[in-house]
């Protein structure tokens, strides 16, 4: 075992499993990750008896079978803990302060929810509550009923709606849902109505950063997509909403072409210049990725979304990743921000590894999630860990449990 005292965290900017791995020739195997630091620590989110029986009583499809035993554990822990955490179809981030009313309904939860569901075939419940979330979390304008949702969720909410229906069809959801996507849409529409001379919608990044409104490359590559997106799932229903299919396939591709190109202009010519701002408003370069609270937002959650929108051209989604490898972005695969651990939104910077067939890449940060990220035994995903050896920062949240689940369907045919 490795002691954590042997880095020195402030200064540490490459991730030293991924040099190991680099100096070893070796693809990153669980096992072997599992051996270099203590395991995280814990209490559980759930009664462990409550936990096994949701298990016992999973029916995936396709069967849950990655190779390892601790990942398949982790797929089966996290897709029971959706049921564990919300109540009935009423949605909850998490336990303890994350289990109050103000956090029901946060877009990510129900999000990552529906996606784990579907991915492994459990179509009923997912569409379940995603009509329930649709019913009761969107307001007739298109804002979602939670303080500080981003112009990405509301993309996100299309994209989540367009792939459930490949998935699983209509059944169940569609009807009574669709007035929501339609208002979502039609919110998107006059965001861009509003936006300046540069066409980029204006708005928070994400819920804590909510009073810091700007143009945020993020936001606007998820509401393009969201907007195709959208007009694709209408055009296989054979669906006439507001606005109509054209309107939002050309309003979509207008913000991706806007979007790209104020990137490129924005980003440095340097392609070895990692800071790779977040946004079309200037801001203050930082010393590395966790050296400004803004930094650490971007690292965390800004560039995973970026990346997760598919968007990017390949060039441009792999300076992200070259740019978290190198300022300081992660420790054993999983996700630095200011002086802890924080890997809810890694399945985002998952996807995009995938996409971009950065599969050692993705193993990394999937397999030290899974060894590090959850505690040993139950397997409770914290919001926040502490650095092996280690501890709750912030309490469990279901995107977090979901991270595994989310991923790994990737690794099983």
């Amino acid at each position: 075992m490795r002691d954590i005292r042997e880095f020195d965290l402030r200064e540490l900017r490459v991730d030293p499993v991924r040099e190991d791995l680099g100096e070893r020739g070796a693809a990153p195997t669980l096992d072997w990750i599992l051996t270099l630091f203590p395991r995280t620590e814990g209490e559980p989110a759930f009664d462990e008896e409550v936990i096994r029986r949701k298990v016992d009583r999973l029916r995936t499809s396709p069967e849950v079978n990655t190779g390892h035993p601790l990942l398949d554990e982790s797929v089966r822990r996290g897709l029971a803990s959706i049921d564990a955490a919300f109540q009935g179809n009423h949605p909850k981030y998490g336990v303890k302060q994350y289990a109050e009313e103000a956090h029901d309904g946060f877009p990510p939860t129900i999000i990552a929810a529906v996606d784990a569901l579907s991915a492994w075939g459990m179509y009923g419940r997912a569409a379940e509550i995603f009509r329930y979330w649709l019913i009761n979390f969107v307001k007739p304008n298109g804002w979602v009923k939670y303080r500080g949702t981003s112009i990405a969720e509301l993309g996100q909410i299309l994209h989540t709606a367009a792939s459930l229906e490949e998935r699983a069809g209509p059944t169940g959801w569609w009807e009574d849902g669709f007035a929501a996507l339609e208002a979502i849409a039609g919110n998107l529409m006059r965001l861009r109505a509003a936006a300046g001379m540069d066409g980029l919608l204006v708005g928070s990044p994400e819920d804590d950063e909510r009073d810091k409104r700007g143009r945020y490359f993020h936001n606007n590559l998820w509401a393009a997509k969201g907007l195709v997106r959208w007009a694709e799932v209408c055009e296989r229903r054979n669906t006439n909403p507001w606005p109509p299919i054209g309107l939002l396939r050309a309003l979509g591709e207008v913000i991706e072409v806007s979007t790209l190109l104020l990137i490129e202009q924005t980003w440095p010519m340097d392609e070895g210049d990692w800071w790779l701002t977040p946004q079309l408003e200037p801001c203050e370069r930082p010393e590395s990725l966790t050296g400004t609270r803004l930094a650490s937002y971007t690292n965390y959650r800004y560039w995973p979304e970026l990346l997760s929108s598919g968007m990017l051209p390949a060039t441009m989604a792999n300076r992200i990743v070259e740019a978290r490898l190198s300022a300081g972005g992660q420790f054993c695969g999983m996700t630095r921000f200011e002086g802890h651990l924080d890997d809810w939104p890694l399945a985002d910077y998952l996807y995009g590894l995938w996409a971009l067939g950065r599969k050692d890449d993705f193993l990394l940060s999937l397999y030290g999630h899974v060894a590090y990220h959850q505690a040993e035994g139950h397997l409770t995903a914290y919001e926040q860990v502490s650095f092996p050896p280690g501890r709750e920062v912030a309490p469990y949240c279901l995107p977090c449990q979901l991270v595994a689940a989310r991923a790994a369907r990737l690794l099983v045919k």
